[in-house]
């Protein structure tokens, strides 16, 4: 590390810690590098800006966050939650369950770990509190489970690593299912046994026509994300399609099926969308303007001849991946660190054998944990505004359930044919 690279960083790290916001932060970093350490105008950094924005990929994430909030809106929400509780409500802990199963089902239509933080926290954490659950479980559970929001697809964090690496993002998406399910399998049997003998814990078992009910008023919900991933692995429609085509019937469904929405109401959300669109899409701007001055000052090419230098085996290049990128995750959000760290470890990757796809899954999972990991996880706030508690009372309560997804990253980084079975039986990985 050069004197110039120490500068630019203790700059970054500085404005991160006295709480600049971090699109400014990685925009002023880059723009102190552009005028310190390079003899380039800065006008090619505001070409930068704009061209990052104009990029036809971020039309997805972009009605993938408005599907989410007019599900938020609506009753749709609601819906997958009591399906979840029909199915597994007469297990030991069947509540918690399907908080989990629930986060799941609103992940594969949100891509978005903060929305399903603020979607299903919100009706989760009092209902389980309620039901006499024990308040650390009910936290630590409601902080942790949404990261399969950005696990398992559509991922916000997927569609941005696939515009930088290339890789096809049909096949990224299907990385996903299996690592989800893998975590929602293994939390719900941590709830079993954490609950089974829990006797301050009143179950509410539903009977068998109760189920048949539930899943009948679910019905129009569950065809949400059928719609979503029916049509782009048959090939009906594109991601980008399936992202307009699942907000089209959202809106049609809460409005004239479920009838939970006025026309009125339309504006409102979209606006709501717009104002969250807008910020994500300056977090971009702000980080592939850093991400330019990197590729300038050849950051990513040096790193890379001191990582080859230094390991020569797959497994501890993983490893050492893992760790850093689980340090990233808490104190970076998943679309800066994806746009900056993507490009600086992909060109390394074919050195050890590491298939893109793969790895695209691997730096998911790890930025997701990091939602919930202090000094900066930002379902660590919102989970104790929902349920008044401070972040020390959090953190400590989502040690189990961030135990259990680092135990399942580990089983990913180390068996990639079990990542790579779905993308590969799909046509999407040769071999």
């Amino acid at each position: 590390m050069t004197i110039n690279d120490l500068i630019i960083l203790l700059i970054l790290i500085g404005a991160m810690a006295t709480y600049v916001p971090v699109f400014m932060c990685l925009f002023f970093s880059a723009v102190a590098g552009f005028v310190l350490f390079t003899d380039i105008q800065v006008l090619l950094l505001v070409q930068t800006l704009y061209r990052s924005l104009d990029n036809f990929a971020l039309v997805v994430v972009l009605f993938f966050i408005l599907c989410g909030n007019i599900m938020t809106a609506g009753t749709i929400v609601e819906k997958l939650i009591r399906v979840a509780n029909a199915l597994v409500s007469w297990l030991p802990g069947g509540l918690g369950m399907a908080g989990v199963i629930a986060c799941g089902l609103f992940g594969a239509i949100s891509g978005s770990t903060v929305a399903t933080v603020v979607a299903i926290g919100g009706f989760m954490i009092p209902a389980l509190l309620e039901h006499g659950y024990n308040e650390k479980y009910t936290l630590g559970l409601m902080a942790t489970a949404p990261n399969l929001g950005v696990i398992i697809p559509p991922s916000i964090g997927m569609i941005l690593y696939s515009m930088i690496s290339n890789v096809s993002l049909e096949g990224l998406f299907l990385t996903g299912f299996i690592p989800g399910l893998l975590i929602i399998l293994f939390t719900c049997v941590y709830t079993y046994f954490a609950c089974r003998n829990d006797r301050s814990i009143r179950s509410n078992p539903v009977s068998g026509r109760e189920v048949v009910l539930a899943v009948r008023n679910g019905f129009w919900a569950l065809m949400l994300p059928v719609i979503i991933f029916g049509g782009i692995f048959s090939g009906a429609f594109t991601a980008n399609e399936a992202a307009v085509v699942a907000c089209v019937y959202a809106f049609i469904v809460e409005i004239f099926i479920h009838r939970s929405m006025k026309f009125k109401d339309v504006k409102r959300v979209t606006v709501s969308s717009a104002v969250t669109s807008a910020t994500l899409l300056i977090i971009v701007a702000g980080a592939t303007c850093f991400g330019r001055f990197l590729t300038i000052e050849d950051v990513p090419g040096r790193i890379t001849g001191v990582v080859l230098g230094s390991i020569q085996s797959p497994v501890m290049f993983l490893l050492i991946m893992n760790g850093l990128l689980l340090i990233v995750g808490m104190f970076m959000d998943i679309i800066s660190a994806t746009l900056i760290l993507g490009p600086v470890f992909i060109p390394m990757l074919h050195a050890f054998n590491v298939d893109p796809m793969h790895f695209g899954l691997i730096m998911t999972v790890n930025l997701a944990i990091g939602y919930c990991t202090p000094p900066m996880g930002v379902s660590l706030f919102i989970t104790g505004s929902l349920a008044k508690k401070d972040i020390v009372f959090v953190s400590k309560a989502v040690l189990p359930f961030v135990g259990i997804q680092i135990l399942v990253l580990m089983l990913l980084t180390y068996l990639p044919d079990l990542v790579l079975l779905l993308p590969r039986m799909m046509g999407f990985v040769s071999g």
